[in-house]
């Protein structure tokens, strides 16, 4: 297959990347699908021959990723999201309305080429919601005549501005935030490497390298109780101290930037403004361990964010912040940025690496755990992309001041970002043990039009729910899992009085039923029945033995799936039929109490 001379440099510098070829394989098709606008039978035989891979390797690691096609799409490819931030803000209606201005449904292509239209889940825009996505750029805050408009000027052969950053994530700073790892936002070129030098840039890095050993590094992560922002809270320094010391096979440090819990977008403005923070922290953390290689997995949705990162990694080799012999500390760190292809399951950990090696993100068994049995089957600490540029500050300021910025076992301070019924959605970073009340009255604006506050999801949408009387609570992990949820990755999602929680349930079980890996049977049937049974009781046609057996559906799957992502479908479910039971008793009257059913293009 004859390839452009741009992708035949890209295909040999990928297969360079990895000491194990196969891993290549997803950013090849990703890549090859840009240019080709499709992943062909020819591409495929050209892969397989530069990665001595067989083509059934690469169809079935194909099927698997929900950003690779078999089909070309349109010119322009216009992804709609319908998750959760975006359906309260109009989500739904903005995908009908371009439906019938296009003339066409979900995933089909228009006569002529020029547009396709694909119904999506959560693209990681939350703060920006309603939001778009063609090709890769982003826009936000849409309405009927702003993407009329757009899709104007994209018929003229325009190519409208994108959002960058993302919405909600510059504002007028709320007096109650602490900006530690939010300092360099709104600096003008800040994820330029001269502008982070000039703002205490890599002075972790020469602390921690010509200082500080590598037993030192990791005592003051534990000082500083910095836990995973990822959605987990495990403590980070306890993490980085279960990494062998005595073996010989190489290690490895990974940033988990797959960002795609549904309420959730506080990683992207960190990678788009601030990449060197990323990168100074992944490079102590490899001092800490030992290990001298690291990737950054970002979600393939984030190409421009990806770009930015990698040219950011581009800027530290060329100021020897990465490489051999950093500063002259006779330490060597190699960094690389990694493509996803669309899967929310390969935001957990041993997935990500499946993914990483060039497989389908199905999860591992546990133990052995990443520390020991990781990325090739070496040692791996895998941290999200906000613990990971905290690393920097922890060192600079020492683990105790930053522990002091939190409460006892929470230390410091995190990115929130707080959508849905709220009049200024946004990304606000608040010290932990923060008032969950303050933040939504105060920090983000209450709720609009004078509607009353009816549910909060807390971290992500897979957190139990909680009501408007539970909201007197501190947001740090150990307070918000005291009221019976969690604080998660930190994604508020804010619900007013007229939202159906029968719909709302509805909605959250689609995406976990479309997100299922399919490995596990409790995760894989659990899911596609209870996105049917409550598709059906919205549209009137439940029973009120259905109640419970929602509920019992739902425990049944709890704690019995391979990995969390089963236990993410059930948790909100449990709690919005115990909580808003009513409501589903008024749905066995025939119809909703509260908004019309909303059809969902996408169901697979």
């Amino acid at each position: 297959m004859q390839l452009s001379p741009a992708l035949d440099a890209k295909f040999k510098d990928l297969a360079a990347r990895y000491p194990v070829k196969r891993s290549a394989l997803i950013p090849m098709m990703i890549y090859g699908q840009d240019e080709l606008g499709s992943v062909s039978d020819e591409l495929i035989e050209e892969i397989a021959a530069r990665l001595d891979l067989s083509v059934i390797q690469i169809v079935e690691t194909l099927a698997y990723y929900s950003m690779l096609r078999r089909k070309p799409a349109g010119r322009y490819h216009v992804q709609v999201c319908t998750n959760i931030s975006c359906m309260v803000r109009g989500g739904n209606e903005l995908y009908h309305h371009i439906q019938k201005r296009l003339g066409i449904g979900h995933k089909e292509v228009s006569p002529n080429g020029v547009f396709s239209l694909e119904e999506v889940e959560c693209m990681g825009a939350c703060t920006g919601a309603p939001a778009i996505q063609v090709n890769y750029d982003f826009y936000e805050n849409l309405d009927p005549e702003k993407v009329d408009a757009l899709l104007e000027q994209l018929e003229a052969g325009q190519h409208p501005k994108p959002v960058s950053p993302i919405s909600g994530a510059l504002h007028p700073r709320d007096p109650a935030e602490l900006p530690v790892i939010s300092k360099n936002f709104g600096i003008p070129n800040s994820h330029k490497i001269d502008v982070y030098l000039k703002n205490e840039g890599y002075k972790a890095l020469e602390k921690a390298l010509k200082q500080m050993t590598p037993e030192q590094i990791i005592d003051e992560m534990k000082k500083s109780s910095l836990r995973g922002r990822g959605g987990a809270g495990f403590p980070t320094g306890l993490k980085w101290s279960f990494v062998p010391k005595d073996t010989s096979k190489p290690k490895y440090v990974l940033a988990n930037g797959d960002e795609s819990e549904p309420g959730t977008s506080k990683d992207r403005p960190l990678m788009e403004m601030d990449p060197h923070s990323l990168i100074e922290g992944m490079v102590i953390a490899g001092r800490a361990i030992g290990s001298h290689q690291g990737y950054v997995y970002i979600r393939g949705e984030y190409r421009y964010v990806l770009d930015i990162v990698e040219a950011a990694i581009d800027e530290a080799y060329a100021k020897g912040y990465l490489g051999k012999n950093i500063l002259g500390s006779g330490f060597d760190f190699d960094l690389m940025g990694h493509t996803g292809a669309g899967a929310y399951e390969c935001g957990e950990e041993s997935a990500l690496m499946e993914s990483l090696e060039g497989k389908r993100g199905y999860p591992r068994i546990k133990p052995p755990f990443p520390a020991v049995v990781g990325l090739y089957g070496c040692p791996t600490i895998i941290n999200n992309v906000e613990t990971l540029a905290t690393v920097p500050a922890i060192i600079r300021g020492g683990g105790e001041w930053y522990a002091s910025l939190g409460t006892p076992k929470n230390g410091g301070t995190r990115l929130y970002s707080i959508s849905g019924h709220v009049k200024k959605p946004g990304i606000y970073e608040l010290p932990l043990g923060f008032p969950m009340r303050k933040l939504i009255e105060e920090v983000a604006g209450g709720v609009p039009n004078g509607k009353k506050l009816k549910a909060v999801i807390p971290g992500g949408s897979s957190c139990p729910l909680i009501t408007a009387d539970e909201i007197d609570v501190a947001l740090d992990y150990d307070s918000v899992a005291k009221i019976g949820s969690m604080l998660g990755s930190g994604g508020l999602v804010v619900f007013d009085e007229d939202t159906c929680m029968v719909d709302l349930a509805r909605r959250i079980m689609h995406f976990y039923a479309h997100e299922s890996c399919g490995w596990c049977i409790p995760c894989r049937e659990g899911t596609a029945w209870l996105r049917k049974m409550l598709d059906r009781f919205h549209d009137g046609g439940g029973s009120e033995e259905d109640i419970n057996l929602i509920g019992e559906l739902s425990q049944n799957i709890l704690g019995r799936s391979f990995c969390p992502l089963g236990d993410a479908a059930a948790l909100p479910t449990i709690s919005i039929v115990k909580k808003w039971r009513n409501e589903f008793v008024d749905h066995l009257h025939g119809k909703c109490a509260y908004k019309p059913a909303e059809i969902l293009a996408s169901a697979d």
